[in-house]
């Protein structure tokens, strides 16, 4: 699992975010875009993607776009 393809998969879950705003350092809870209903998307795709079941606490408790693959990395 790479950190850039993290990354990527992270940012096609956000329609109106232009994907460059995204990088591991992203402060994912303070884009104008965050809502519940994208962290339901993360954790879906999360779990199609790199067969990990996130929790909303996992979610809600990371603050950057690589503290979240960090504990997926953990997981896996």
């Amino acid at each position: 699992m790479e950190l850039n393809e993290f990354v990527a998969h992270f940012a096609e879950q956000f329609e109106e975010t232009d994907a460059s705003e995204f990088t591991p350092a992203t402060k994912y809870h303070e884009l104008d875009e965050w809502s519940s209903l994208v962290g339901l998307s993360i954790i879906a795709m999360v779990d199609e993607e790199y067969g990990v079941a996130l929790k909303g606490n996992d979610v809600k408790s990371s603050v950057t776009i690589e503290d979240l693959f960090n504990v997926v990395k953990e997981r896996q």
